[in-house]
């Protein structure tokens, strides 16, 4: 099956998706107001898990609201004019749910997984909070002093910092997709109060509102539940109005033009490495090649980085690839942790086995173990509605299309091995970052490659 586009065109009914998919009915709706609903009804299952998707991210921050996207985060689970935070906390305690939240570079995620019978429980509370958070000037007092602390755990981590300011270096420093998602500890104390509440008023509207839900659900139930949810609030839903566009893939600021080293001295028994650079773009038709690429470089046990820099040497406990993208970029890594005294080492086994796969290419028994493993994990992931929930939710506000599980298994399936290659010697092409994090005060640290 073909990937189904999801206009923005204004209100267009209600529309199949995907009729078949791994036994699951996938539905959208573009409701007044041009909030749009996207569920999943899975035969059999009883838990629900909804989430609302809002299109803006730690990238949209104005100067003046650097950090305020995720302190919205926390000061919406502090009350509204109905609730207030204990009752919040209650409502999903007392039927044995999970609620949480998630911020990050272009979008944020409210939701909560409860069972089936407690879905309009979850829609009503969670809609309560997108839309009528209070923000009083005592909670931001407040929460101000929780962000802190959060900001300095994951300053004591030493990989938190290492991924942190490796993304820093690839995207630039003070650049929207280089500024750390939960801001810095200096904004977190310089944003005011009606800093935080002007972002809430201008971003949390419906036109720029998804709703996504998969489980044991009726996706007709949901919209209403949906539209009861943002009536009690007030809001404008204006038939015909049209949801907002999507983010645009033209890139908004260019990257460094050079590579670097970067080292953040701290007192481990490790060294924290990162070797790497430009992605590819979320919506880039080459993800699916990256997918499997992962897992031939650092996806797993019998990846190459797995095995010649732990398996075969002893030289890091962990040790992987990855990537990440965004509307207009992405970037790509490989990481270790070892001892201080062989970064080198490792930085340069990184290097080879990046360089070989981009000359000399993947053999075919290696291919097809790396698509299988890339195809399993797609579907070991829809036993979980959280995973379908947040699946339902990219492909609305980052693809803008639904692929049904056989086509993006299809599309994983179609990757060759000079796919592989070819885009492991794009990513060698760009320029190379190296960011170490460690006890190096006195030890030099190797150039990037």
């Amino acid at each position: 099956m073909a990937a189904v586009p999801l206009p923005l065109t204004g209100t267009d009914g209600t529309r199949t998706l995907s009729g078949e998919d791994a036994g699951a009915l996938v539905r959208r709706s573009v409701l007044p107001g041009g909030v749009r609903v996207l569920t999943e009804a899975v035969p059999g299952m009883r838990s629900v898990t909804v989430g609302a998707w809002v299109g803006v991210g730690s990238r949209d921050e104005a100067s003046g609201h650097h950090g305020s996207t995720h302190f919205l985060e926390h000061l919406l689970f502090k009350g509204t004019a109905r609730r207030t935070a204990m009752d919040i906390a209650a409502a999903f305690d007392a039927v044995g749910g999970e609620s949480n939240a998630a911020t990050g570079k272009e979008h944020t995620t409210y939701y909560a997984r409860v069972l089936d019978a407690d879905l309009p429980m979850a829609i009503d509370v969670i809609g309560d909070m997108v839309t009528s958070a209070t923000i009083t000037e005592e909670d931001v007092a407040s929460e101000r002093g929780v962000i802190l602390e959060e900001l300095a755990m994951n300053d004591d981590d030493p990989t938190d910092v290492a991924h942190e300011r490796f993304a820093e270096q690839v995207f630039g420093e003070g650049t929207p997709l280089g500024r750390p998602i939960g801001g810095t500890a200096q904004s977190i104390l310089d944003v005011p109060r009606d800093a935080v509440l002007a972002h809430y008023r201008q971003h949390y509207t419906a036109p720029g509102i998804v709703v996504t839900a998969a489980g044991g659900l009726e996706h007709e139930a949901v919209c209403a539940l949906v539209r009861e949810a943002l009536g009690r609030a007030g809001w404008d839903l204006a038939e015909g109005a049209r949801p907002l566009p999507r983010r645009s893939s033209a890139l908004q600021v260019p990257p460094p033009a050079a590579g670097g080293v970067l080292t953040v001295e701290r007192p481990t028994e490790q060294a924290n490495v990162l070797l790497g650079g430009l992605g590819v773009p979320a919506a880039d038709p080459r993800r699916h090649a990256l997918a499997v690429l992962n897992a031939v470089l650092g996806g797993g046990m019998s990846s190459r980085l797995f095995q010649e820099v732990r398996e075969k040497r002893g030289l890091a406990y962990s040790v992987y690839s990855f990537g990440a993208g965004y509307a207009d970029a992405g970037y790509f890594g490989l990481y270790a942790g070892c001892a201080p005294a062989k970064t080198a080492q490792v930085v340069q086994l990184l290097a080879e086995q990046w360089q070989l796969l981009a000359t000399d290419g993947v053999g075919r028994e290696e291919l097809e173990r790396a698509v299988g493993q890339v195809r399993g994990g797609t579907v070991l992931a829809l036993e979980d509605s959280s995973a379908r929930m947040s699946r339902l939710g990219k492909a609305e506000l980052v693809h803008g299309e639904w692929l049904s599980v056989e086509a993006a298994l299809a599309r994983t399936a179609a990757v060759t091995a000079d796919d592989v290659q070819a885009l492991a010697a794009a990513l060698w092409e760009q320029p190379h970052h190296l960011t170490v994090v460690g006890p190096f005060d006195a030890d030099p640290v190797p150039t990037a490659p």
